[in-house]
């Protein structure tokens, strides 16, 4: 028997949670395999953790204390998943909901590459007429499932790690709060020689969130716009974060440029696209 663990992490989003688990739950598993959920309820107030131990009473919820966010969520569910022996482990974000086979397609493609590399499932608009997450190659978010599909990144709403790769790179960094951990998983996976693949086909919904960070819309005043950069969803240029992501991934020069660029954005955004 294989198993799956599948990694959550929420906040204050009930109903879009609990559609999430419904999909999961309605997936369709192999027969030889097993899905058991890790849930981190980072201090939720609207009732969530409640309604998900009663609609879903085998998810394992584990209590964070509103201060872990999405980064330090999932690793705290991955740390009590790792108890475990997980053959798999599948990040899944709340606010992404998976088409029918989501699993299935995503294990084949696994076996495809002999489970000795990451899946990730891209995700569409409501209207489906676009990607919304996806992997990455430098800047470029990829969009075209046609061609090569290898990427050196991704967004972390749909991704499945074997547990070979698990085993040679551990968990997620839980220095980030919020944003940049799912960036710095895949790089970190890339330097370790670990393949990097996206499904041939978008596997879930996801809408995109603001496109326009606080700190860079001159509509604000400079106070808004600077505590937005030091706040924790600050669209992953925190700059204490950002600079320790720049520094192992780009080299110190790169990371000093950016801490430099993320500042000047907040001063003067108006000079900046």
């Amino acid at each position: 028997m294989r198993t799956i663990a599948a990694l959550l992490t929420v906040y204050n989003r009930k109903e879009k949670t609990l559609a999430c688990l419904r999909e999961l739950f309605a997936q369709n598993i192999p027969d030889n395999y097993i899905l058991n959920v890790y849930l981190t309820d980072d201090g939720c107030t609207d009732g969530t953790p409640e309604a998900i131990a009663i609609e879903f009473p085998s998810v394992h919820i584990i209590k964070g204390d509103g201060s872990l966010f999405w980064n330090r969520g999932m690793y705290a569910a991955w740390s009590a998943a790792e108890k475990k022996d997980y053959d798999f482990f599948l990040w899944l974000n709340d606010d992404t909901f998976l088409f029918e086979d989501c699993i299935i397609k995503l294990l084949e493609e696994s076996n495809n590459y002999d489970d000795k590399s990451i899946i990730i499932g891209a995700t569409l608009d409501s209207d489906k007429q676009k990607i919304t997450y996806s992997g990455w190659n430098g800047h470029h978010m990829l969009r075209d499932l046609t061609g090569e599909r290898k990427v050196d990144h991704f967004n972390g709403n749909i991704v499945l790690i074997p547990r070979e790769v698990y085993e040679k790179i551990g968990k997620n960094d839980p220095y980030y709060r919020h944003a940049l951990g799912d960036f710095d998983y895949g790089l970190r996976a890339t330097k370790a020689g670990i393949n990097s693949i996206v499904y041939r086909q978008a596997l879930g919904i996801c809408d995109e969130h603001e496109t326009i960070p606080k700190w860079k819309n001159s509509n604000l005043p400079l106070i808004q716009r600077w505590k937005a950069l030091y706040s924790v969803g600050g669209n992953g240029a925190n700059p204490n974060e950002f600079f320790y992501y720049q520094h192992r991934h780009r080299g110190i020069a790169t990371a000093c440029l950016t801490y430099l660029s993320n500042h000047l954005h907040v001063l003067f955004p108006k000079f900046w696209k």
